[in-house]
């Protein structure tokens, strides 16, 4: 009898292909010059054109917002033993004020926390460059100029959407006018992470992160990104995913409990996709469930508790607790005040695993969706890659449940995943890195160039 309320989370692997299918549909329409403005999943350029290649090296800030909490963290690459270390780091709470404020006083926040950093490093009187991991969904115009499209997770700083936030950054460092920084490569987590990742395998072309929101980014061919001039090479796209079905696209999957998410939601109708599969939200999807079967007296004897019937009291963390045993659903029911028998534990395991397993199947089918593009792209039978991962959701549940969907919806792909190691902040370094040993081989290739005609003007 339970169950019945649980049949529209349970997708066949015949649905998730149709969900990828849709995918496949909205990335291409993202990535065109025409009709990536009407997309629901923004398939963003983001400037970085190389994955490492192990002969980077030097000292690098970098700096991680994206969240209630901010880094600041001080990297050194070192190419001999080929690995990143990261000398220190400071975490800086953001207050909800500053959160809620104007522009200017995060990123002053921000300055101060920075300089901070630098003191207790002893680094004030260097100027190095920086990585800015700033995980809100931004428009890059250059690796180092990214405009603010919109705030997500709780934050809305007036003066900052539509603005370079770059460049907000540099203005709060100079008003303070204690220390400076050379260049600033900006770099969304995802990318952070595939770089952090592809520092140690460099098979790594894909960053995916499943925790607070969900997004994804990946190495396209340069000749399909027609947004941005040029043919040759690749870049790397930052799908922004979680925007998936906001164009109504997945609206016959979506429960009647996904709808009372969304409605209920500081960002109604935007990011359907983040909010089916991702932390912020899943336990919320948990609570409306047993609040559903409480009311139709399946669960608790019929009586809610105060806690159940509050909003977001249900927290994601609780779901992969009771997946690991009964004995934490007990504990965790007893703590929101419910009265329960072992039936009632039992059915409260079945909801957390059947929400979680429809997280990890509708992750499968668009992670498949971006494996598959790259091997069709390079004209390829099979593709041998590596995925980079980040993200609770995805440390905290089994993962099975993903590598099975994977296996099924791409039999042509052999898939590893690797997870990141501090992805925002070594990863940040590392786009810095890269963008760094890029424009030197640029530098000089022009040189000998410019010798080669010197040469060609003396023989002439």
């Amino acid at each position: 009898m339970q169950l019945k309320h649980l049949e529209p989370f349970r997708l066949s692997l015949e649905k998730l292909k149709v969900v990828s299918t849709r995918l496949r549909k909205d990335m291409i329409r993202g990535l065109g010059k025409h009709t990536h403005h009407r997309a629901a999943v923004k398939m963003l350029p983001t400037f970085v054109r190389a994955t490492p290649d192990g002969t980077e090296k030097g000292d690098f800030l970098a700096l991680d917002l994206g969240g209630t909490n901010f880094r600041v963290l001080h990297v050194r690459v070192m190419e001999e033993e080929q690995k990143m270390v990261k000398m220190d780091s400071q975490l800086c709470a953001i207050p909800q004020e500053i959160m809620l404020g104007t522009g200017e006083q995060l990123f002053d926040h921000i300055a101060a926390c920075l300089s901070e950093f630098l003191d207790s490093q002893n680094l004030k009187g260097q100027t190095l460059p920086m990585g800015f991991t700033f995980s809100f969904p931004c428009e890059q115009k250059e690796i180092d100029k990214s405009i603010l499209i919109r705030w997500t997770k709780g934050f809305n700083c007036s003066g900052v959407e539509g603005e370079d936030v770059v460049k907000l950054l540099k203005e709060a460092i100079h008003r303070r006018g204690d220390y400076d920084i050379s260049s600033v490569a900006m770099v969304n987590d995802t990318v952070g992470t595939m770089m952090s990742c592809g520092y140690r395998d460099q098979t790594c072309e894909i960053g995916m992160i499943i925790g607070t929101g969900t997004n994804a980014c990946y190495m396209e061919e340069m000749k399909n990104v027609k947004r941005v001039e040029g043919e040759d090479g690749q870049m790397c796209i930052n799908t922004e995913w979680g925007g998936f079905g906001d164009d109504g696209s997945l609206e016959d999957i979506l429960t009647e409990f996904d709808k009372v998410v969304d409605r209920t939601s500081i960002n109604p109708g935007v990011h359907t996709f983040e909010k089916m599969i991702s932390g912020m939200y899943l336990g919320e999807i948990v609570r409306l469930v047993l609040m559903k079967l409480t009311e139709k007296k399946l669960l608790f004897k019929g009586e809610v508790s105060e806690a159940l019937r509050t909003k977001e009291t249900f927290e994601t963390k609780f779901i992969s607790m009771i997946e690991d045993g009964l004995e934490n659903a007990k504990k965790i029911l007893t703590e929101l005040g419910l009265t329960w028998d072992l039936v009632d534990a039992r059915v409260v395991r079945l909801v957390c695993e059947t929400i979680s397993s429809r997280s990890a199947r509708l992750c499968a089918a668009a992670l498949a969706t971006i494996v598959d593009r790259i091997r069709v792209n390079r004209g390829l039978p099979h593709l041998k890659t590596t995925v980079g991962v980040d993200g609770t959701v995805y440390k905290k549940h089994p993962n099975d449940e993903l590598q099975k969907a994977m296996h099924f919806l791409t039999p042509d792909c052999k898939i590893k995943f690797l997870v990141s190691e501090d992805g925002s902040g070594k990863g940040a370094a590392m786009v810095t890195a890269v963008a760094q040993r890029l424009a030197l081989q640029s530098r000089l290739l022009e040189e000998s160039d410019g010798e080669e005609d010197e040469e060609e003007k003396v023989r002439s």
